[in-house]
Protein backbone atom coordinates (compact mmCIF):
# COMPACT_ATOMS: atom_id res chain seq x y z
CA UNK A 1 0.00 0.00 0.00
CA UNK A 2 1.39 3.36 -0.96
CA UNK A 3 0.36 7.22 0.78
CA UNK A 4 -0.86 8.11 3.89
CA UNK A 5 -2.44 5.42 4.66
CA UNK A 6 0.67 3.13 3.88
CA UNK A 7 1.92 0.66 6.68
CA UNK A 8 0.37 -0.31 9.52
CA UNK A 9 -2.78 1.43 9.23
CA UNK A 10 -5.52 -0.72 9.87
CA UNK A 11 -7.88 0.41 6.78
CA UNK A 12 -10.13 -2.49 7.06
CA UNK A 13 -11.21 -1.66 10.51
CA UNK A 14 -14.45 -3.08 11.37
CA UNK A 15 -16.98 -0.77 11.14
CA UNK A 16 -20.87 -0.92 11.82
CA UNK A 17 -22.65 1.22 9.93
CA UNK A 18 -26.36 0.26 11.20
CA UNK A 19 -25.53 1.12 14.44
CA UNK A 20 -27.94 3.54 16.07
CA UNK A 21 -24.67 5.02 17.44
CA UNK A 22 -22.84 5.20 14.23
CA UNK A 23 -22.75 8.99 12.74
CA UNK A 24 -20.72 8.68 9.98
CA UNK A 25 -18.37 11.77 10.07
CA UNK A 26 -17.40 12.06 13.76
CA UNK A 27 -16.94 9.40 16.39
CA UNK A 28 -19.93 7.65 18.55
CA UNK A 29 -20.41 8.63 21.87
CA UNK A 30 -19.48 5.31 22.96
CA UNK A 31 -16.20 5.28 21.34
CA UNK A 32 -15.65 9.28 22.77
CA UNK A 33 -16.39 8.03 26.06
CA UNK A 34 -14.67 5.09 26.72
CA UNK A 35 -12.55 4.32 23.12
CA UNK A 36 -14.19 1.45 21.99
CA UNK A 37 -14.30 0.09 18.29
CA UNK A 38 -17.23 -1.04 16.59
CA UNK A 39 -15.54 -5.02 16.65
CA UNK A 40 -16.97 -6.13 20.14
CA UNK A 41 -18.77 -2.67 20.83
CA UNK A 42 -20.71 -3.55 24.04
CA UNK A 43 -23.01 -0.59 23.08
CA UNK A 44 -23.59 -2.09 19.13
CA UNK A 45 -27.48 -1.09 18.53
CA UNK A 46 -28.60 -2.32 15.10
CA UNK A 47 -31.19 -0.45 13.34
CA UNK A 48 -33.41 -2.24 11.10
CA UNK A 49 -35.93 -0.13 10.66
CA UNK A 50 -35.82 3.55 9.83
CA UNK A 51 -38.99 5.93 10.24
CA UNK A 52 -39.26 9.61 9.15
CA UNK A 53 -42.01 11.82 10.48
CA UNK A 54 -43.44 14.97 8.66
CA UNK A 55 -45.36 17.22 10.91
CA UNK A 56 -44.11 20.54 10.62
CA UNK A 57 -47.07 22.00 11.87
CA UNK A 58 -47.61 24.57 14.90
CA UNK A 59 -45.94 23.65 17.96
CA UNK A 60 -49.28 22.51 19.85
CA UNK A 61 -49.72 20.01 16.48
CA UNK A 62 -46.51 19.02 17.18
CA UNK A 63 -47.21 17.99 20.41
CA UNK A 64 -50.31 16.11 20.20
CA UNK A 65 -48.40 14.12 17.94
CA UNK A 66 -45.95 12.63 20.17
CA UNK A 67 -48.09 9.28 21.53
CA UNK A 68 -47.19 7.78 18.51
CA UNK A 69 -43.53 7.47 19.57
CA UNK A 70 -44.74 5.36 21.80
CA UNK A 71 -45.96 2.97 19.43
CA UNK A 72 -43.15 3.37 16.98
CA UNK A 73 -40.66 3.10 19.08
CA UNK A 74 -38.72 -0.28 20.10
CA UNK A 75 -35.83 -2.20 19.55
CA UNK A 76 -33.99 -1.37 16.30
CA UNK A 77 -36.19 0.74 15.07
CA UNK A 78 -34.36 4.60 14.37
CA UNK A 79 -37.03 7.66 14.19
CA UNK A 80 -36.10 10.65 12.50
CA UNK A 81 -39.13 13.89 12.99
CA UNK A 82 -38.66 16.85 10.31
CA UNK A 83 -40.40 19.71 11.95
CA UNK A 84 -40.88 23.48 12.17
CA UNK A 85 -40.95 23.58 16.37
CA UNK A 86 -37.71 21.20 17.23
CA UNK A 87 -37.66 22.47 20.58
CA UNK A 88 -41.08 21.05 21.74
CA UNK A 89 -39.80 17.84 20.18
CA UNK A 90 -38.46 15.03 23.32
CA UNK A 91 -34.54 14.78 22.42
CA UNK A 92 -34.79 11.43 24.56
CA UNK A 93 -37.55 9.56 21.80
CA UNK A 94 -35.92 10.85 18.46
CA UNK A 95 -32.98 9.73 16.76
CA UNK A 96 -33.00 12.54 14.60
CA UNK A 97 -34.69 15.82 14.56
CA UNK A 98 -34.47 17.47 11.19
CA UNK A 99 -35.65 21.05 10.63
CA UNK A 100 -36.57 21.74 6.67
CA UNK A 101 -33.90 23.74 4.66
CA UNK A 102 -32.07 23.15 1.51
CA UNK A 103 -29.25 20.80 3.48
CA UNK A 104 -32.08 18.56 4.90
CA UNK A 105 -33.79 18.71 1.43
CA UNK A 106 -31.12 17.27 0.12
CA UNK A 107 -30.27 15.02 3.01
CA UNK A 108 -33.66 13.38 2.59
CA UNK A 109 -34.09 12.95 -1.15
CA UNK A 110 -30.97 11.15 -1.33
CA UNK A 111 -31.95 8.50 1.50
CA UNK A 112 -34.38 6.14 1.72
CA UNK A 113 -36.76 5.06 5.01
CA UNK A 114 -38.98 2.06 5.75
CA UNK A 115 -41.75 3.92 6.34
CA UNK A 116 -42.81 7.73 6.41
CA UNK A 117 -45.73 8.85 8.32
CA UNK A 118 -46.60 11.95 7.27
CA UNK A 119 -49.34 13.72 9.04
CA UNK A 120 -49.79 17.11 7.49
CA UNK A 121 -51.87 18.23 4.35
CA UNK A 122 -49.93 21.29 3.43
CA UNK A 123 -48.20 21.96 0.50
CA UNK A 124 -44.74 21.05 1.70
CA UNK A 125 -45.40 18.33 3.65
CA UNK A 126 -47.47 16.46 0.97
CA UNK A 127 -44.83 16.95 -1.67
CA UNK A 128 -42.20 15.69 0.13
CA UNK A 129 -43.74 12.73 0.88
CA UNK A 130 -44.32 12.25 -2.55
CA UNK A 131 -40.28 12.66 -3.15
CA UNK A 132 -38.79 11.11 -0.32
CA UNK A 133 -37.77 7.09 -1.07
CA UNK A 134 -39.46 4.78 1.44
CA UNK A 135 -40.83 1.18 1.37
CA UNK A 136 -44.31 1.77 2.96
CA UNK A 137 -45.94 5.28 3.36
CA UNK A 138 -49.01 6.60 5.28
CA UNK A 139 -50.82 9.79 5.70
CA UNK A 140 -50.85 12.60 3.08
CA UNK A 141 -49.28 12.77 -0.59
CA UNK A 142 -49.96 15.30 -3.33
CA UNK A 143 -51.73 14.44 -6.99
CA UNK A 144 -52.42 17.56 -9.09
CA UNK A 145 -50.82 19.73 -6.73
CA UNK A 146 -53.45 18.67 -3.71
CA UNK A 147 -53.18 17.35 -0.58
CA UNK A 148 -54.76 13.45 -1.25
CA UNK A 149 -54.71 10.51 1.05
CA UNK A 150 -52.60 8.13 0.72
CA UNK A 151 -55.06 5.18 1.30
CA UNK A 152 -58.21 4.03 2.89
CA UNK A 153 -56.69 4.53 6.37
CA UNK A 154 -55.86 8.09 5.80
CA UNK A 155 -59.48 8.89 3.82
CA UNK A 156 -61.67 9.79 6.91
CA UNK A 157 -59.06 12.52 8.48
CA UNK A 158 -58.88 13.73 4.95
CA UNK A 159 -62.68 13.96 4.78
CA UNK A 160 -63.28 15.95 7.76
CA UNK A 161 -60.61 18.87 6.49
CA UNK A 162 -62.55 18.76 3.35
CA UNK A 163 -66.15 19.03 4.82
CA UNK A 164 -66.98 21.26 7.83
CA UNK A 165 -70.21 18.85 8.12
CA UNK A 166 -68.32 15.40 8.25
CA UNK A 167 -65.66 17.18 10.67
CA UNK A 168 -69.07 18.08 12.99
CA UNK A 169 -69.61 14.61 13.34
CA UNK A 170 -65.93 12.75 13.54
CA UNK A 171 -65.99 11.11 16.96
CA UNK A 172 -62.39 10.43 17.39
CA UNK A 173 -59.72 11.95 19.47
CA UNK A 174 -57.06 13.41 17.42
CA UNK A 175 -54.46 11.12 18.79
CA UNK A 176 -57.02 7.96 18.37
CA UNK A 177 -57.21 9.31 14.45
CA UNK A 178 -53.12 9.70 13.84
CA UNK A 179 -53.23 6.06 14.82
CA UNK A 180 -56.07 4.91 12.15
CA UNK A 181 -54.17 6.86 9.85
CA UNK A 182 -50.78 5.19 10.89
CA UNK A 183 -52.38 1.42 11.00
CA UNK A 184 -51.76 1.61 14.45
CA UNK A 185 -54.47 1.13 17.20
CA UNK A 186 -54.38 3.97 19.71
CA UNK A 187 -54.21 2.64 23.59
CA UNK A 188 -54.05 5.44 25.84
CA UNK A 189 -50.85 6.32 24.69
CA UNK A 190 -50.02 9.91 26.08
CA UNK A 191 -48.42 13.19 25.05
CA UNK A 192 -44.39 13.02 25.81
CA UNK A 193 -43.56 16.74 26.87
CA UNK A 194 -39.96 16.60 28.52
CA UNK A 195 -38.67 19.60 30.41
CA UNK A 196 -34.85 20.72 30.11
CA UNK A 197 -32.52 20.46 32.97
CA UNK A 198 -32.59 24.49 33.02
CA UNK A 199 -33.50 24.70 36.78
CA UNK A 200 -37.41 24.93 37.98
CA UNK A 201 -38.61 28.07 38.97
CA UNK A 202 -39.95 27.20 42.38
CA UNK A 203 -42.89 29.73 42.32
CA UNK A 204 -43.36 31.22 45.76
CA UNK A 205 -47.48 31.71 45.37
CA UNK A 206 -50.70 30.55 46.88
CA UNK A 207 -51.80 27.26 46.20
CA UNK A 208 -53.41 25.03 44.59
CA UNK A 209 -51.86 27.74 41.73
CA UNK A 210 -54.21 28.40 38.69
CA UNK A 211 -52.69 29.67 35.41
CA UNK A 212 -55.09 31.30 33.17
CA UNK A 213 -53.74 31.30 29.34
CA UNK A 214 -54.71 34.53 27.89
CA UNK A 215 -54.09 34.24 24.45
CA UNK A 216 -55.31 31.76 21.22
CA UNK A 217 -53.36 32.98 18.43
CA UNK A 218 -53.79 35.34 15.54
CA UNK A 219 -55.46 32.60 13.11
CA UNK A 220 -58.80 32.00 15.13
CA UNK A 221 -59.76 34.96 17.10
CA UNK A 222 -63.05 33.13 17.86
CA UNK A 223 -60.63 31.60 20.48
CA UNK A 224 -60.15 34.69 22.06
CA UNK A 225 -62.30 35.55 25.54
CA UNK A 226 -62.42 38.88 26.43
CA UNK A 227 -60.43 40.83 28.64
CA UNK A 228 -62.90 41.79 31.63
CA UNK A 229 -63.89 38.17 31.78
CA UNK A 230 -60.81 37.21 32.31
CA UNK A 231 -59.99 40.43 34.99
CA UNK A 232 -63.20 39.00 36.89
CA UNK A 233 -62.26 35.13 36.56
CA UNK A 234 -58.94 36.63 38.77
CA UNK A 235 -60.01 38.36 41.04
CA UNK A 236 -62.78 35.78 41.69
CA UNK A 237 -60.25 32.75 42.29
CA UNK A 238 -58.03 34.76 44.26
CA UNK A 239 -60.95 36.31 46.41
CA UNK A 240 -60.72 32.45 47.08
CA UNK A 241 -57.59 32.73 48.40
CA UNK A 242 -56.21 30.61 45.66
CA UNK A 243 -53.00 31.72 43.51
CA UNK A 244 -53.22 32.88 39.92
CA UNK A 245 -50.51 32.84 37.38
CA UNK A 246 -51.11 34.52 34.14
CA UNK A 247 -49.80 32.92 30.90
CA UNK A 248 -49.07 34.14 27.36
CA UNK A 249 -46.71 34.75 24.74
CA UNK A 250 -45.40 38.10 22.93
CA UNK A 251 -48.92 38.60 22.13
CA UNK A 252 -50.54 39.01 25.18
CA UNK A 253 -47.86 40.62 26.84
CA UNK A 254 -49.59 43.92 26.74
CA UNK A 255 -52.72 41.96 28.40
CA UNK A 256 -51.41 40.48 30.84
CA UNK A 257 -49.37 43.58 32.03
CA UNK A 258 -52.83 45.11 32.33
CA UNK A 259 -54.58 42.37 33.91
CA UNK A 260 -51.84 41.90 36.41
CA UNK A 261 -52.19 45.74 37.81
CA UNK A 262 -55.75 45.37 38.16
CA UNK A 263 -56.26 41.93 40.05
CA UNK A 264 -53.18 41.26 41.45
CA UNK A 265 -52.58 38.40 39.30
CA UNK A 266 -49.16 37.04 39.21
CA UNK A 267 -47.09 37.59 35.86
CA UNK A 268 -43.75 36.77 35.22
CA UNK A 269 -43.49 37.98 31.18
CA UNK A 270 -42.83 36.27 28.33
CA UNK A 271 -40.27 33.02 28.46
CA UNK A 272 -38.55 31.37 25.40
CA UNK A 273 -40.05 27.94 24.75
CA UNK A 274 -38.72 25.41 26.80
CA UNK A 275 -38.80 27.92 29.42
CA UNK A 276 -42.30 27.80 29.23
CA UNK A 277 -42.67 24.88 30.02
CA UNK A 278 -41.29 24.74 33.16
CA UNK A 279 -43.66 27.46 33.74
CA UNK A 280 -46.61 26.05 33.03
CA UNK A 281 -45.43 23.07 35.10
CA UNK A 282 -46.06 24.96 37.96
CA UNK A 283 -49.66 25.34 37.80
CA UNK A 284 -52.30 22.79 39.30
CA UNK A 285 -55.07 24.33 37.20
CA UNK A 286 -54.70 25.26 33.50
CA UNK A 287 -57.65 27.14 32.21
CA UNK A 288 -56.81 27.59 28.10
CA UNK A 289 -58.57 28.05 24.74
CA UNK A 290 -56.91 25.88 22.23
CA UNK A 291 -53.35 27.00 22.30
CA UNK A 292 -49.87 25.47 22.57
CA UNK A 293 -49.86 25.72 26.41
CA UNK A 294 -53.09 23.34 26.24
CA UNK A 295 -50.88 20.45 24.67
CA UNK A 296 -48.21 21.50 27.19
CA UNK A 297 -50.22 21.44 30.27
CA UNK A 298 -51.77 18.18 28.70
CA UNK A 299 -48.31 16.50 28.30
CA UNK A 300 -47.15 17.63 31.97
CA UNK A 301 -50.01 16.25 33.46
CA UNK A 302 -52.32 19.14 34.77
CA UNK A 303 -55.33 19.62 34.99
CA UNK A 304 -57.31 21.67 32.29
CA UNK A 305 -60.22 23.38 31.88
CA UNK A 306 -60.82 23.98 28.45
CA UNK A 307 -62.62 26.65 26.83
CA UNK A 308 -64.08 25.74 23.64
CA UNK A 309 -66.89 26.75 21.33
CA UNK A 310 -65.51 26.68 17.08
CA UNK A 311 -63.94 23.09 17.25
CA UNK A 312 -65.76 19.50 17.71
CA UNK A 313 -64.95 18.60 21.52
CA UNK A 314 -64.16 15.40 20.26
CA UNK A 315 -61.03 15.66 18.97
CA UNK A 316 -59.17 16.90 21.84
CA UNK A 317 -57.92 14.22 24.17
CA UNK A 318 -57.76 14.97 28.35
CA UNK A 319 -56.61 11.46 29.46
CA UNK A 320 -58.72 12.10 32.23
CA UNK A 321 -57.28 15.46 32.96
CA UNK A 322 -59.98 17.72 33.15
CA UNK A 323 -63.19 18.76 31.26
CA UNK A 324 -64.13 21.02 28.25
CA UNK A 325 -66.80 23.67 28.96
CA UNK A 326 -68.55 25.33 25.96
CA UNK A 327 -71.09 27.97 25.82
CA UNK A 328 -75.25 26.92 25.41
CA UNK A 329 -75.71 27.46 21.47
CA UNK A 330 -76.45 25.09 18.27
CA UNK A 331 -73.57 25.90 16.63
CA UNK A 332 -70.77 24.62 18.27
CA UNK A 333 -68.08 23.45 16.45
CA UNK A 334 -68.45 25.87 13.40
CA UNK A 335 -64.73 26.06 12.62
CA UNK A 336 -65.58 30.00 11.60
CA UNK A 337 -61.89 31.90 12.42
CA UNK A 338 -64.16 34.97 13.02
CA UNK A 339 -67.75 34.39 15.22
CA UNK A 340 -70.42 35.99 14.29
CA UNK A 341 -72.28 35.45 17.72
CA UNK A 342 -69.57 36.10 19.08
CA UNK A 343 -70.15 32.41 21.07
CA UNK A 344 -66.53 32.14 22.97
CA UNK A 345 -67.89 35.13 25.18
CA UNK A 346 -71.21 33.52 25.98
CA UNK A 347 -68.94 31.67 28.39
CA UNK A 348 -69.43 33.41 31.70
CA UNK A 349 -66.64 34.00 34.48
CA UNK A 350 -69.34 31.94 36.67
CA UNK A 351 -68.95 28.97 34.55
CA UNK A 352 -65.27 28.63 34.14
CA UNK A 353 -65.02 29.26 38.14
CA UNK A 354 -66.98 26.70 38.97
CA UNK A 355 -65.09 24.22 36.92
CA UNK A 356 -61.73 25.17 38.18
CA UNK A 357 -63.25 24.79 41.41
CA UNK A 358 -64.60 21.56 40.39
CA UNK A 359 -60.59 20.66 39.39
CA UNK A 360 -59.28 22.03 42.34
CA UNK A 361 -61.35 19.54 44.31
CA UNK A 362 -60.36 16.61 42.47
CA UNK A 363 -56.78 17.89 43.68
CA UNK A 364 -57.17 18.02 47.04
CA UNK A 365 -59.25 14.51 47.15
CA UNK A 366 -55.96 13.13 45.49
CA UNK A 367 -53.50 14.06 47.66
CA UNK A 368 -55.83 12.69 50.99
CA UNK A 369 -55.16 9.63 52.30
CA UNK A 370 -57.25 6.76 51.78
Amino acid sequence: MTGKFAGDFPINTVVHEDCRHFRGDRPCLPHKREGVHCDGCPHFDPIHKRILIIKLGAAGDVIRTTPLLRALRGDGVHIAWLTDTPEVLPAGWVDKILTLNPATLAYLLAGYYDEIYNLDKDDQAIALCDLIPAEQKFGFAIKHGVCVPIDQKARAKWLTGVFDDLNRLNSLSYPEEIFVISGLTFQGEKYIVELDDSPPLNLDLPRPLVGLNTGAGARWPSRLWKFDHWAQLAMMIRERGFGVLLLGGPDEDDKNQKLAAATGAAYLGTFPLKRFFHLVNEVDVLVTGVTMALHIGIGLGKRIVLMNAIFNRREFELYGLGRIIEPDVDCLGCFKPVCDRDCMNLLLPDDVLDAVLQEIQKIKSDVLPS
